[in-house]
């Protein structure tokens, strides 16, 4: 009889772990959650953007006249004063080679003013000639004058051939200047670019000032060359004077204003750097995405407020990331933007009471790319899932994940 009910005994306490395993097999698991606190912080509200560094003002040096620019020996970085640092000297060109008419020509003009020069030189020495008589005639006159063996009509006669020969020597020797004048023109016609190359000495050139102080940013003309007036040769600006420039879409400029804070990251230094909002330009214009999308943006320009000993390594034309400023507060209740879902035309959550996964409707307001403001439906200290699967009911068991 003993044995009978032990063997029972044992069979039933067999059976009853049997169909406990079998119920804990198949009761549902708590399922496994990221949970986050709902806390009072502060919350800023951003609008970002990738920006790029510029020199406020650049001056851009061109070539004032035509000519041919000496090669530019400065180099970028290169500091230079306003008015005192020479960057560029220009010279005048070489000139054109002639085709075999055009030389043609102009020997034969060479050779009628040689022609002419001689015909100078000759009528030169007839007047020089004519004039010495005129005077040897003069001092005869006169002495004869003297003794009274001329009238004076015949000394007033003698004086006015000297006169009237003096003024033609004048005559001769000015026209023996201007072909001899004519000769170097024509001669200047026959001048070939190798014989300028072989001439060139002291520069009679025109000297490029620097405008400004501050540092050559880019040599745009090197080599020595010819250049036409209005050439670029030199940009020139105070890197210390930078502003920001960022192309934001057209609906988040309008909400940009004048004055409002910027928070400037990953510029290569190891912390964010502070600016303003200086300008928003009244036009925008279109730009297309990488994805080709066409996109309409204005320029927003910021100015750097930290001190220039934090930013001093930036330079024109550098990578910036900006955050402008549209809204912040310092005591505000926030959760993470990945805990909320819609939910019937509203914004809810799932809040952890006693591991279970309860549904809550809230009201959000300000929210950024991470966070949101929560204006009504849960408390601070309450903890939210983030990013809650369609495993998520209302009611489920959850355990935080490990």
């Amino acid at each position: 009889m003993h044995a009978v009910w032990r063997r029972w005994v044992i069979w039933g306490v067999l059976g009853a772990a049997l169909a406990a395993g079998v119920i804990y097999a198949f009761w549902p698991q708590p399922i496994p959650v990221d949970l986050a606190t709902v806390v009072r912080g502060p919350l800023v509200v951003t609008v970002n953007e990738e920006g790029e560094t510029r020199i406020r003002d650049v001056f851009v040096l061109s070539a004032p006249v035509a000519g041919r620019v000496r090669r530019i020996e400065a180099e970028v970085g290169d500091n230079v004063v306003a008015e005192q640092t020479v960057v560029a000297e220009i010279e005048p060109a070489d000139p054109a080679f002639l085709d075999l008419r055009s030389e043609a020509v102009a020997e034969a003009a060479l050779r009628v003013v040689e022609a002419n020069k001689a015909l100078a030189e000759a009528q030169l020495a007839e007047a020089e000639a004519e004039f010495e008589f005129a005077s040897s005639e003069l001092r005869r006159a006169r002495r004869l004058f003297g003794t009274e063996m001329i009238s004076q009509s015949a000394l007033d006669d003698a004086e006015r051939r000297y006169k009237t020969a003096q003024a033609a020597v004048a005559t001769a020797r000015a026209g023996l200047q201007v072909h001899l004048f004519e000769l170097e023109r024509a001669r200047a016609q026959l001048v070939s670019p190798v014989q300028t190359q072989q001439a060139h000495g002291a520069c009679a050139c025109v000297p490029l000032l620097a405008p400004v102080d501050g540092k050559i940013l880019r040599v745009v003309r090197e080599s020595e060359g010819v250049v036409e007036a209005g050439d670029a040769l030199i940009e020139i600006g105070d890197p210390t004077d930078l502003e920001i420039v960022v192309d934001f879409l057209s609906s988040d400029a309008v909400k940009i204003g004048p004055g409002q804070r910027v928070i400037i990251e990953e510029w290569g230094g190891d912390k964010a750097l502070s600016g303003r909002v200086r300008l928003v330009e009244p036009f925008g214009f279109t730009k297309i995405s990488a994805l080709g999308i066409e996109e309409q943006r204005t320029n927003v320009i910021i100015d750097l407020t930290s001190p220039l000993g934090e930013w001093q390594r930036l330079g024109h034309g550098y990578q910036v990331e900006v955050r402008v400023v549209l809204w912040e507060g310092t005591e505000v209740l926030k959760l993470p933007l990945t805990a909320l879902f819609r939910h019937g035309g509203e914004w809810a959550v799932f809040v952890e009471k006693q591991a279970h996964a309860r549904l809550r409707t809230v009201k959000i307001g300000r929210r950024t790319g991470l966070e949101a403001e929560i204006v009504a439906g849960v408390s601070s200290g309450d903890r939210v899932i983030v990013s809650p699967s369609d495993r998520i009911t209302d009611g489920v068991r959850i355990r935080p994940r490990a």
